[in-house]
């Protein structure tokens, strides 16, 4: 099958399902077709086994080939809620599911559990149990609402070599692409019509767009709420249109307001919406709002909620140009690489006391949870080059997954529920580019609202909107400011990033200068100041620091200390 076919066969699978399917009448059919006609399977019944049995139990379905275990309930059941077992034990689903898990031979586990409700599929990865009892892997989430968009993260299903299972990184970078080419509308339409001092507004709007998308496909707006206010608008309107709406979602009070549509759009807040910017005049005799309209619609198609908030940059240095990102240094800094930093500056051990909590005695095991989590919260983070956010994003990301394994071993081991702790009001940053700096916002805005959602599968409860105010990325030249006038030098426990790699032949006047403030060594990488600034920074204080590194650090401070070639690696 093509793409297409499958897209067609996935939105034809979705609605055949939807609001219905039995446990016990329906099970066999619902997976037997979703192998056949979304996935091509002719003969779905040789690699799908229903009612395995396993010592004395009945598991709804396995597929051995792919090593995945099913375990199935009816339309309408809560998949985080426990229910009675027949031994009188209180499970979930998943847990239900993790008892059969552990029956099979350690060579036979299952590499998946999935827990559905013929509308959602819960995907639990079980590569890295280790404590099987205690163990709760974060499932992945695919509604059947969203099968045509996300059929793809179901492959591993027939493939088991398959890990689209987490689309995020794809997803960004498609994004990019659609962002830049509304962007490009908006600069020929500002430019038609001979505006020309646009980039601030410009910057704000497609952050703002960007926003409505994801809230469009994350439930903060409710289904095509946005697409369907703009689609009521003939193009020449479409200006004051989208003028009203951004100033709405900044009220709380919708008292004077009296159009029903702009008022059922919630309030935002956290800053998002506050300025007004300078749309284009838009005339129908331009082509480029049209092609504007296109491509709003063609979001709809788009599965925005998956995007990946720590990949966020990468969708916005393509904005930025090659020549602005040479000019200013930036570099995008991958998970992979970012972890390669904060893993062993304080990730390790926290992860390690979060381990050491679950094999404690069990009088003590609330108190270390407890205990651990609220030194995560405490916390705190400086990015002095933070770039579009990657650090400070995938940071943010990384403690609040482990603060939801705390609350969720605390809600299903002992009852307890815990408040979120985490904040992204611990994470500061310094950056020269203005267009950055609104991308570091809205990149921890929405990995604010990721994690709360996903608290919210544990806890039952955890706030949407408003946005949190987030007033600690500053837009500055990092080397001419005191970073203490940024957060505290008793307050601060971290200093992270990836400082602007810089040679002698790319700097301007500015860069120049600021390094001649730190050296007098005129061929030092640009990227040394940091070092410089940080390690003057962190004397008599408690903070630690770690940057991402090149060689071109190790030569630059041979070459400033006369030391003769090989120059030694850099140990941080």
């Amino acid at each position: 099958m093509n793409d297409k076919e499958q897209i067609k066969a996935a939105k034809k699978f979705s609605a055949n399902w939807n609001r219905r399917g039995d446990e016990r009448s329906d099970t066999q059919n619902f997976w037997t077709t979703l192998l056949n006609e979304v996935f091509g399977l002719n003969k779905p019944f040789e690699i799908i086994k229903f009612e395995h049995r396993l010592a004395g139990h009945f598991i709804d379905a396995i597929i051995p080939s792919t090593k995945i275990l099913i375990e199935q309930k009816s339309y309408g059941i809560d998949l985080t809620k426990k229910y009675l077992q027949s031994d009188g034990a209180l499970l979930t689903p998943f847990e239900q599911a993790r008892r059969y898990y552990c029956e099979f031979n350690y060579t036979e586990r299952p590499r998946w559990i999935i827990t559905c409700n013929f509308q959602e599929f819960w995907i639990y990865d079980m590569h890295n149990a280790e404590d099987i009892d205690n163990f709760y892997p974060e499932p992945q989430i695919i509604k059947l609402e969203k099968l045509n968009y996300d059929y793809k993260r179901l492959n591993f299903l027939v493939d088991p070599d398959d890990d689209n299972v987490k689309p995020e990184v794809q997803i960004s970078k498609a994004a990019a692409i659609l962002i830049e080419k509304i962007r490009n509308a908006f600069i020929d339409n500002y430019e038609e019509n001979k505006q020309t001092d646009y980039n601030d507004s410009l910057i704000k709007i497609c952050i703002r767009l960007v926003f409505c998308f994801y809230a469009g496909d994350s439930h903060i707006f409710s289904d095509n709420q946005f697409f369907n206010y703009i689609n009521r608008f003939p193009i020449k309107n479409r200006n004051e249109a989208i003028q009203n709406l951004f100033s709405v979602l900044n009220l709380r009070d919708r008292s004077n307001i009296t159009d029903d549509n702009l008022k059922n759009f919630p309030y935002v807040n956290g800053g998002l919406f506050e300025d007004k910017v300078t749309l284009p005049a838009f005339n129908k005799n331009i082509d480029n709002p049209i092609v504007l309209a296109a491509l709003l619609d063609k979001t709809k198609n788009f599965n925005w909620h998956t995007i990946h908030p720590a990949i966020f940059g990468a969708m916005f240095e393509s904005i930025l140009g090659k020549e602005n990102r040479r000019a200013g240094g930036m570099h995008y800094t991958s998970v992979e690489n970012i972890h390669k930093v904060i893993d062993p500056l304080f990730l390790d051990e926290l992860h390690k006391r979060f381990k050491q909590a679950k094999r404690a005695n069990i009088k003590n095991r609330v108190n270390l949870f407890c205990k651990l989590q609220d030194d995560l919260a405490a916390l705190i983070f400086l990015d002095p080059a933070c770039g579009a956010g990657n650090f400070l994003t995938e940071t943010y990301l990384s403690l609040r997954k482990l603060e939801n394994d705390i609350l969720r071993e605390l809600k299903f081991q002992f009852g307890i529920i815990r408040p979120i702790k985490v904040s992204i009001q611990q994470f500061y940053g310094i950056e020269i580019n203005n267009f950055a700096v609104a991308i570091t916002k809205l990149a921890l805005w929405l990995s604010e609202h990721q994690m709360h959602e996903k608290t919210e599968i544990i806890t039952g409860d955890a706030p949407k909107l408003p946005l949190s105010s987030n007033e600690n990325i500053h837009c500055a030249n990092s080397l001419q400011i005191d970073w203490a006038d940024v957060v505290p030098k008793d307050k601060l426990t971290y200093i992270i990033g990836n400082p602007p790699f810089v040679g002698r032949r790319y700097r301007s006047r500015e860069q120049v200068n600021d390094i001649a403030k730190f050296f007098t060594y005129k061929d030092v990488d640009y990227v040394a100041c940091w070092y410089k600034k940080a390690a003057d920074f962190i004397q008599d204080t408690k903070i630690h620091c770690a940057f991402v590194s090149t060689n071109s650090i190790c030569i630059t401070i041979g070459k400033t200390l006369k030391l003769s070639p090989p120059f030694p690696p850099l140990r941080t």
